[in-house]
């Protein structure tokens, strides 16, 4: 079996603590710290939806993500100040909408929209992951309100959602890699699923050499057992801020 950087067996997570109610005026917010990568995650409940879905009597998730400049060993420059956001991060904040949406009926959410803004403070890998798992129960917060307000007649929240990042690491498969692994993989993964068991994304690469379908079969398994923790801290997350 292979020895991890620090200690951990093949399927287990590192440390992961959310806490909800972080910031004052949000619908919904979270901290969320998995090991060394901490994600500040606020849910806004705003009444109106995109101009394109106006008068369609469905809502909408969205999502924004940043990196903050010393969320890394070294500084990064704001986007904003470069004036444009970088391919990177367009494509996570797309992802992180994606995922969220997979588990909200939108027709029962009504014409409004949920506004998920990720701030990754410090980074160990798997800020992506993070976030979407984060952000979850951040929206689930929001959403309960809305629901208690009598905002909406039927629950919009299908399902759970998280990600995890997996990988390949000396021919083994790991899951929840930190940076010294993500950084040496021979295949990266993240996987975003349900708490259902559906897979909504899979992201794999192939870092050196090709992987066999067999290999990606191993890192789902993976992921999945993984998943099964993150949905538990989920919930009780969920539970807490509630009040259960």
């Amino acid at each position: 079996m292979i020895v991890r950087p620090d200690g951990r067996g093949s399927f287990d997570l590192r440390p992961i603590e959310i806490v909800t109610g972080v910031s004052r005026f949000a619908e919904g917010s979270v901290l969320i710290r998995q090991g060394h990568t901490h994600v500040h995650i606020t849910a806004s409940v705003d009444e109106r939806v995109p101009r394109w879905l106006a008068g369609g009597g469905k809502g909408w998730v969205t999502a924004e993500y940043s990196m903050l400049p010393r969320a890394t060993e070294r500084r990064s420059d704001r986007e904003a100040s470069i004036g444009k956001q970088g391919g990177r991060t367009i494509e996570i904040q797309r992802l992180i909408g994606r995922s969220l949406r997979a588990v909200v009926d939108l027709e029962a959410l009504g014409e409004r929209q949920v506004i998920l803004d990720c701030d990754v403070l410090q980074a160990d890998a798997g800020t992506r992951c993070a976030a979407i798992t984060g952000a979850y129960v951040a929206m689930a917060i929001a959403i309960n309100g809305l629901r208690k307000a009598g905002a909406v007649r039927r629950n919009p929240l299908l399902s759970q959602v998280a990600a995890l990042s997996v990988g390949i690491v000396g021919g083994d498969p790991v899951v929840d890699l930190m940076y010294a692994e993500d950084s040496t993989a021979d295949v990266d993964a993240n996987v975003v699923m349900t708490a259902d068991g559906q897979l909504v994304e899979v992201q794999a690469t192939a870092e050196g050499a090709t992987f066999s379908r067999e290999s990606l079969n191993d890192l789902l398994d993976a992921a999945a057992i993984g998943l099964k923790d993150l949905f538990e801290v989920q919930r009780l997350a969920v539970a807490s801020a509630a009040g259960d």
